[in-house]
């Protein structure tokens, strides 16, 4: 999970000028982020082989 100091931190770092379209694309992003960092220190990841298995069966 996100916390609201990071949010803050990341919209600091952002131009003064932007939509709201871009403030929720770069939210999502930010969530997605640390999903895939909270995967990686929890152990839930694939090795390459099992990414290409996986995708091979989606491409099928």
């Amino acid at each position: 999970m996100i916390t609201k100091t990071q949010i803050i931190n990341s919209l600091d770092q952002l131009p003064e000028h932007l939509t709201i379209d871009q403030v929720v694309d770069h939210l999502i992003f930010l969530e997605n982020v640390q999903k895939g960092l909270d995967d990686s220190v929890n152990g839930r990841i694939n090795t390459k082989e099992e990414a290409r298995e996986k995708l091979n069966k989606w491409l099928k």
